[in-house]
């Protein structure tokens, strides 16, 4: 049995004035890619310098205006990129990149050093608060503790001075989730009150759940708490850091986002030091759906993929959100059936907002295509298989037909799991199209007899072959359908019903073909069946299908 009382729970906040549940997210925050530094750092083969560039190139064209670049001081490889984007003048006047340093005097001498030649930076500076940890890692009691972050301020300020861009500090008291309210305002106040900050010159103190410790409305009520007793709320640019420890990551960031956080930092797909970072790219995809500009560019996700995947050197899992390749897929029958009626409702009405079944958002939007989304296999239903024609190759099965062709495409999914569309495609072309024994259809002619609505006005001579051998058949009709069924009624011997005929274009243009689809029922068996024809001549496409169904009947 679980050792569950090993375990304490963590202290909620007793905070009763909290206002965020009553919130809405209304805008897009401040997004800070810690990717190359935070993700990097986590990675079983840290990038290398022009691994680095490419990845700091994809944020650039996310439109990312704040990126974490790396510990500079902490090794020669930071230290090298940096040097890099500088030197080669990589970084665009509107970016402002962030470099992260400890408290520690010959650090932060090393950390200016990198920055040299940058016209604005974000010098991050941070020391361990949590209880934990002062009692633990550092012996320290909260006054030692919050005199680091003031000594560590005091620093930053007096290089600052001789710096000759413009430099932003930011401030975390790391592991602040597990930090007492009261002590964490009091060292982030002291360290606003040491720089000096003001409204014009804001100091970004970013609040990290450093280790996700309890449920994602306990960190919201921390960030609210933080926000309404800061001594001077709009010297502050209140900044988050989640973790994903519990899984929560995503929820806790939109929570704290209601809380009053002004700014994200993250990582694409949420890699990350344990679970990982909050993934940025899911919070902003979810901000999408809402309607909300997120504020990055985000259409095209698979080079996005590409990139991460090449330079972290690691899979984005199937059922990632998003980005994920199954995530737009449906294998079961019913949210297949769903997504081909929300599709064909979409296309008929034309209205202007998205609204679709089991899809939060249209793939295409991010750069996703239709064909993978539903997916074949042993759990899927006749509305699957009709929406891969459809979508696929421009076959619109009558509804009667679904259940048939399904049953079909059923059997071979039971033998081998997923069945690709090709596959779909290759069955229905042998088992309806190519249905052409042992009657195939060969040459006809039709003749209207009169101009008047007769019962029999229309005659239609067949040339076909029967097991190879060439036979001429002709009858009247109503029609050029009826009229052949009526040949080979009285040729065969069988006595038919068509119990439906559809038709539709399968390509627009001068080679235009059409698809016809005949339900015939042989009333001496009661067996039904479907034929499909397919011609640039509508009426040779309906006599084909009258084969078709007639081969099927004969052997199925």
């Amino acid at each position: 049995m679980l050792n569950y009382k090993r375990y304490r729970r963590v202290p909620v906040v007793n905070y009763p004035e909290r206002e965020w549940p009553n919130k809405e997210i209304m805008k897009a925050p401040t997004w800070c890619s810690v990717d190359l530094r935070d993700g990097n750092q986590a990675l079983i083969e840290p990038m290398v310098v022009e691994e680095k560039i490419e990845f700091f190139n994809l944020l650039l064209k996310l439109g990312f205006k704040e990126i974490e670049i790396g510990f500079p001081s902490a090794s020669q490889i930071e230290y090298d990129f940096l040097r890099q984007l500088v030197d080669r003048k990589m970084i665009p006047d509107d970016v402002r990149v962030q470099v992260l340093t400890q408290c520690r005097e010959h650090l932060i001498d090393r950390t200016f050093e990198s920055i040299e030649g940058i016209k604005e930076a974000i010098v991050h500076i941070y020391n361990s608060t949590s209880t934990l940890q002062r009692r633990v890692v550092f012996g320290m009691d909260k006054d030692e503790i919050k005199q680091i972050a003031i000594e560590g301020t005091r620093m930053v300020k007096e290089r600052a001075k001789k710096f000759p861009g413009k430099i932003i500090l930011e401030y975390s008291p790391e592991s602040f989730t597990g930090t007492e309210l009261d002590f964490a305002v009091e060292v982030c106040d002291a360290v606003v009150e040491e720089w000096g900050g003001t409204k014009e010159n804001p100091v970004i103190i970013n609040l990290p759940a450093t280790v996700e410790m309890t449920t994602p409305n306990v960190y919201a009520d921390q960030i609210e708490w933080m926000s309404r007793h800061f001594k001077n709320r709009e010297a502050i640019i209140l900044s988050i850091h989640p973790h994903n420890d519990r899984g929560c990551g995503v929820a806790a960031t939109e929570l704290a986002m209601l809380a009053g956080a002004d700014r994200v930092e993250g990582t694409l797909f949420g890699n990350g030091e344990r679970t990982g970072n909050v993934d940025i790219l899911n919070v902003a995809y979810n901000m999408f759906s809402q309607g909300i500009n997120p504020e990055l560019n985000l259409e095209n996700i698979n080079e996005i993929i590409e990139v991460c995947e090449r330079c972290n050197k690691m899979p984005i899992d199937p059922r990632h959100p998003y980005g994920g390749k199954l995530v737009f897929t449906a294998f079961s029958g019913s949210h297949q059936d769903a997504i081909n009626k929300g599709v064909k409702a979409m296309q008929e009405s034309k209205q202007d907002w998205w609204e679709v079944p089991y899809l939060p958002i249209d793939p295409m939007d991010i750069g996703r295509e239709y064909e993978p989304i539903v997916r074949i296999n042993s759990q899927s239903g006749k509305g699957g298989v009709a929406f891969v024609m459809d979508t696929y190759f421009g076959f619109k099965l009558p509804k009667g037909m679904h259940k048939e062709f399904a049953d079909v495409i059923q059997k071979i999914a039971e033998r081998q799991g997923e069945v690709a569309p090709e596959t779909i495609m290759e069955e229905f072309r042998e088992k309806y199209l190519e249905a052409k024994e042992p009657l195939h259809f060969r040459k006809c002619k039709i003749e209207d007899w009169s101009d008047n609505d007769d019962e029999f006005d229309t005659h239609v001579k067949i040339i076909y072959t029967d097991h190879g051998v060439e036979k001429l058949v002709e009858a009247s009709g109503n029609g050029p359908i009826d009229a052949t069924k009526r040949a080979m009624e009285s040729e065969l011997g069988m006595e038919v019903k068509i119990l439906d005929y559809s038709e539709h274009a399968l390509r627009e243009g001068s080679n235009a073909q059409a698809a016809a689809y005949i339900h015939m029922l042989d009333t001496k068996t009661n067996k039904a069946i479907h034929g499909v024809g397919v011609s640039s001549n509508i009426t040779r496409a309906s006599i084909r299908a009258i084969f078709s169904a007639f081969n099927r009947i004969r052997s199925v």
